[in-house]
Parts: structure tokens; C-alpha cells; sequence
């Protein structure tokens, strides 16, 4: 008897879980040759708005936690994309990334890239922090804390890029909506499948996709959202627009001109969006 084969729905990833879009919509994505892959979920303002309230609810839990365990979960995250690396070779290539070789290289510097930050998730505190001399008896401490609520733009790069700009904003303690690459969202949303089992808390990492024109300046200009990456964003007046809506509530805003996502990407991403607090303690008290 012949049967069906069940084909995969490409939802959104908000909270943890995997709903559909809240306006029904959907759009086809197509490879670099034109032909159809599959329909990703349109998401809406109202997803959009969602996904914020999901990343506020997991900000306390996650920037709470030692920058030990999130380095642990991170190395976790690049664990199970090593087990998976057949299918993200299949999808970013599907969704034209290039050959079947590229594809490969580009899982295996994603899966690497994960372990890099990973290994910052305990240091970055002592590099960008500082004991300072000051003329009295105290002592005077700066320590770098999280944002808040970051909304990131990722870039075309489907796994490594996205990897590449996620992965700074959430190890040091940031929780964060994705807007994911819009002629090229699967590989995001098989990620999404990846975070959901690798003992990432739900809401650290939302993801959407979409329209990036509609989603940008919806997220830039939320009160709630403390942070902005528009390295996806290549429509100079979308930029723009993002930049004056996010000047509203004074969001650190990320503007990068285009960036190798294949060179040792340095601290700068994760020291972008931390703020740093300073302490004075009296000696001997």
C-alpha cells in the first residue's frame, strides 16, 4: 500500500514552541535556481510582539545564570548541530548557498563558531571588566551585565551568519528575536529544532520569519526591545528608518558594514550589547 509522505511546515519558534503564524499567512521559498522548496510562515506584528514578551519572560532566568552553564549550553548547541550536519548541509545548499562542499563548510564553521563563543562565555567578564585606582579607600569595580531584549536582523548567510550573530548576543546573557534571512529562512527554523533540544531555556531565542521590511522597524521601534542588529538589513533607508525608530528609548543599535563571517570574528558582538556597571566598596568595612 502506498502511502504519503509527510512533508515538513516551517513555523515560527517563539517561547520554546513552534506556532504557526497568528495571521495565517505564509510564503514560498524557492532555491537559487527558482525552483520551490517549501512555504515558511509570514510572520506578523502581532508574532513579532509575542516573540518580545517571550525574550522578556526568559531574560531574568537566562542573564541570571552562570556564565559557566551558558557556555555549557552553547557547546550543547554546537553538539547537536555536529549530529545533524547532513540535513543543515542539504538545506543551506537547497536554499542556495552553494554545492554540497560549500554546504558542509559552512555547518562545520557554524558548529565551530558556537564553541568559540562558548569558550568566551567565562572570560569576556575579566576582559571587559576592570579594577580601578581611585584616590580614596575604596575599591571600584566595573563589571559588564546583559542588555535585555535584543532584536537581530540576521544576514543572507543561512547557518553561519545567523550562528555568527546570534551566538554573541545570547552567550553573554541577552535574550534575543530573530529576524531570520528572508529568501532563505529553513535553515533558521531547523535551528530553532536544534535550540528547542539542546537545554536552551525557551524565549532566550525567538525566530521569525518573513518580510524583513515589515518586521524591522516594528521590532526597532517596541519600548521593550533594548538592543538592535541590523546586519541583515542592505536597504539604506530601512536602515535609517530602524535607527531613528530605535533612537525613541535609546536602543544600542549595531550597524556593521558588511562583514567575512569566515574570519575570527574578535569580542567586538559580544561587548556591543552589555552595559557596563560600576561599584565602589569601602576598604576594610
Amino acid at each position: 500500500m502506498s502511502r504519503l509522505s509527510v512533508r515538513k511546515t516551517y513555523k515560527l519558534y517563539i517561547g520554546g514552541a513552534f506556532p504557526r503564524s497568528e495571521s495565517g499567512r505564509s510564503y514560498p521559498v524557492t532555491s537559487a535556481k527558482g525552483d520551490f522548496l517549501a512555504n515558511a510562515s509570514l510572520a506578523s506584528r502581532k508574532d513579532a510582539r509575542d516573540a518580545v514578551v517571550a525574550a522578556r519572560k526568559a531574560f531574568p532566568g537566562w542573564s541570571g545564570a552562570t556564565p559557566y552553564n551558558r557556555g555549557q549550553i552553547l557547546y550543547r548547541v554546537a553538539e547537536m548541530l555536529e549530529g545533524r550536519r547532513a540535513q543543515f548541509a542539504d538545506e543551506p545548499a537547497s536554499g542556495g548557498a552553494g554545492g554540497k562542499r560549500a554546504a558542509l563548510e559552512s555547518v562545520d564553521a557554524a558548529v565551530d563558531r558556537l564553541v568559540w563563543y562558548a569558550g568566551w562565555s567565562d572570560k569576556i567578564a575579566s576582559v571587559h571588566g576592570a579594577a580601578n585606582p581611585v584616590a580614596g579607600p575604596y575599591f571600584n569595580l566595573s563589571a559588564p551585565e546583559p542588555t535585555g531584549v535584543v532584536a537581530v536582523v540576521a544576514p543572507a548567510d543561512p547557518l553561519l551568519g545567523l550562528v555568527s550573530v546570534v551566538a554573541p548576543v545570547i552567550v553573554t546573557g541577552n535574550t534575543c528575536v530573530v529576524v531570520a534571512s528572508e529568501p532563505s529562512p529553513l535553515a533558521a527554523i531547523t535551528l530553532a529544532e536544534v535550540l528547542a533540544t539542546s537545554d536552551l531555556p525557551g524565549g532566550v531565542v525567538n525566530l521569525l520569519t518573513g518580510r524583513q521590511a515589515e518586521l524591522a522597524p516594528w521590532l526597532a521601534a517596541h519600548m521593550d526591545v533594548n538592543g538592535l542588529d541590523l546586519t541583515g538589513v542592505t536597504d539604506t533607508e530601512l536602515a535609517l528608518r530602524c535607527e531613528q525608530e530605535a533612537a525613541e528609548n535609546l536602543k544600542r543599535v549595531l550597524r556593521p558594514a558588511q562583514e567575512d563571517w569566515t574570519v575570527d570574528p574578535g569580542i567586538g558582538r559580544m561587548t556591543r550589547f552589555l552595559e557596563t556597571k560600576t561599584v565602589w566598596h569601602p576598604k576594610g568595612a
